[in-house]
């Protein structure tokens, strides 16, 4: 399954993503996005299709 690897160097805090996320998976800490309950993770993408700075890819977990 797919999950969300955020890239901390592209993130701005923006907080979109953590608002999209059917599953409350992702906060801001820092001001960088985290993925803090992968195991809620669906992989839906909704993450990374609303980021703005494209600082979300999906990657298959190991």
């Amino acid at each position: 399954m797919k999950r969300p690897v955020i890239n901390e160097e592209l993130c701005t805090g923006c907080g979109v993503c953590v608002d999209e996320c059917p599953n409350s998976c992702l906060e801001l800490k820092n001001d960088v996005s985290v993925l803090v309950r992968p195991e809620d993770c669906t992989g839906c993408e909704s993450c990374a299709e609303a980021c703005p700075s494209e600082a979300i890819t999906m990657e298959e977990n190991e």
